[in-house]
């Protein structure tokens, strides 16, 4: 199988989809790997690597787009649709829920979309998202003392406080790896830490987990308003696979938060959980709404690519030889975790989620491959 591998081009997006070590697997396996001109190099990945692991290394992305299978890390940009083609197999994020002119450029295109998102591990996990969540509920209490500085439209409040002063309060929407990850570095600077979740069996775990450095909740309407009221800083980490995040964090609520207060809205991916949530970039990450301070990137995990890729790389190099060494049909349909990433397939949903958000019809998985 030929494999292309190319430059991202979201706004200030350094990660690439593929380590020169993932290059050198594949092509161990016996497949041609092609990589775009400086994919890498911003992160220490030299075309020179590249090509010492077996890659062939070209100058631009229609040279790449050509490939049977596009392995990549952010969904398609308005310039990379025109080189989308049917049959091309594209191996990414992409969260659709929240993109539907994406989604139906996607249909027309005929490309055969599978999501890292959206694949399944064998305890129902989410493997290839776990490795960038955890870079993201970190980094969402990094960005978010920033964004608390007086010189960012924040309230000027440390998080860890000092002696004689209390520290800053976090709350934290959703106990999943996002949220998990959050809560660490938010306990580590010496924040006062809440958590809300609506599956106990996981605020148990994480009551274990944190012991009493960490209050938990349980999600309900009046419990987020109290929480969101009080918070210095709120970290969205909702999740629902392929689907829209549910709004949460009401208008209303943003208006009850003290001013210069933070959401880092996490979810933004997949549509927000915050009623006052709109898409931010690394090149213009904050906005104030309602007087409160508004970090929502969409790419977070792009603000550390080097240790971003690594992660992603581990995660999804099995994947990418799985299909490529059995080929798409028969990696698809032996593997239930893996066709449950299958987003699209030839102009058709093939994922119930993202049918039902987007009101299309759902073609399942053997009648697609028909």
């Amino acid at each position: 199988m030929r494999i292309g591998v190319p430059k991202e081009i979201k706004d200030h997006e350094f990660r690439v989809g593929l380590t020169p070590q993932g290059a050198r697997a594949l092509c161990g396996s016996g497949h041609e790997v092609i990589v775009e001109k400086d994919a890498g190099t911003k992160i220490g990945f030299s075309d020179a690597l590249y090509r010492e692991a077996g890659a062939a290394v070209v100058a631009s992305a229609r040279e790449v787009y050509v490939c049977d299978m596009v392995i990549k890390v952010k969904e398609p940009q308005p310039a990379e649709i025109p080189l989308l083609h049917e049959g091309l197999v594209l191996f990414c994020y992409l969260h659709l829920a929240a993109a539907r002119q994406l989604t139906e450029q996607l249909m027309r295109s005929k490309t055969i979309c599978i999501a890292y998102e959206t694949v399944l591990g064998t305890q129902g996990d989410l493997p290839l998202l776990i490795p960038m969540s955890q870079v993201a509920g970190r980094l969402s209490i990094q960005m978010g003392a920033w964004a608390l500085t007086m010189a960012n439209g924040g309230s000027g409040v440390l998080l860890p406080g000092v002696p004689g002063v209390a520290p800053g309060k976090v709350t934290i929407l959703g106990g999943g790896v996002v949220g998990a990850n959050a809560a660490r570095i938010a306990i580590g600077m010496g924040a006062e830490v809440t958590l809300i979740e609506q599956n106990a069996a996981r605020l148990r775990h994480l009551e274990e987990v944190f012991g009493a450095q960490l209050k938990t909740r349980y999600s309900d309407p009046d419990t987020i308003a109290s929480c969101v009221h009080a918070a210095d800083m709120v970290v969205g980490a909702i999740l629902l696979p392929g689907k829209h995040a549910p709004k949460l964090i009401s208008r209303a609520m943003v208006q009850s938060m003290r001013p210069g207060s933070v959401i880092v809205d996490v979810a933004i991916d997949q549509g927000g959980c915050a009623e006052t949530s709109r898409p931010t970039s690394h090149t213009q990450p904050l906005y104030i709404e309602e007087g409160v301070v508004h970090y929502c990137v969409t790419n977070m995990p792009a603000a550390t690519p080097r240790t971003s890729t690594w992660a992603l790389t581990q995660a999804t190099l099995p994947y990418a030889l799985t299909l490529a060494n059995k080929g798409i049909r028969r990696a698809l349909l032996e593997d239930a975790g893996l066709s449950s990433g299958l987003n699209l397939y030839a102009g058709h949903v093939t994922h119930a989620h993202l049918a039902e958000d987007m009101g299309y019809p759902f073609v399942a998985l053997q009648r697609a491959l028909v």
